[in-house]
């Protein structure tokens, strides 16, 4: 089966109940869209599979990866996807090393996208005014969203061959595209 986004939301919805998972969830979800239209992939599958990356995290957070396949088996996920899942957390949780375009790319915007949606927050304008020059004076402060690993997103930056500016770029443009759902539409009037 081919994973649809609709399908990751139906399951999604049966494991986790906090709701800054599911806006996590969304966050990677459209950051993995762009990436994927970057590497001329199926936007709709990456989603997908970026909205289902931490269904096991909720029920699981001192085992997390290690739950994903028998969560998403019995729902008819390809192998392939649960395994891309469980690279998210290569050399954290799991020793499954991202191979793929899809893998490398969850690897590295899982990451970074809560050091967007940090810094976003903090913009009258949300995530509709950010720039890459903004965000990236972010990154460099290691106390600014500190519990986001920039060793791990700078590592997939490596295992893509882009650069930090170039992913950052990508994962801002995805995440505008739900700028309103993930509550970064700002409060200018």
């Amino acid at each position: 089966m081919t994973l649809t986004l609709n399908k990751a939301a139906e399951i999604l919805q049966k494991h986790v109940t906090e709701e800054h998972l599911f806006q996590h969830a969304l966050a990677v979800s459209a950051a993995m869209g762009a990436m994927a239209a970057h590497f001329d992939a199926d936007a709709e599958h990456w989603r997908a599979v970026g909205y289902l990356h931490d269904v096991d995290y909720e029920k699981f957070p001192e085992e997390h990866c290690l739950h994903v396949e028998e969560l998403l088996e019995p729902e008819g996920v390809d192998s392939a996807d649960i395994r891309a899942i469980q690279s998210h957390g290569y050399g954290l949780c799991t020793d499954v090393e991202p191979i793929s375009d899809m893998e490398k790319s969850l690897f590295t915007v899982d990451e970074l996208t809560g050091i967007i949606l940090a810094a976003s927050l903090m913009r009258p304008a949300g995530i509709t005014s950010l720039n890459v020059k903004s965000l990236m004076k972010k990154f460099k402060d290691k106390r600014f969203a500190a519990k986001c690993s920039r060793t791990v997103i700078l590592q997939g930056c490596e295992m893509l061959n882009m650069d930090i500016a170039e992913v950052a770029e990508l994962c801002i443009q995805g995440m505008q595209t739900e700028a309103e759902a993930l509550g970064l539409g700002g409060n200018e009037e």
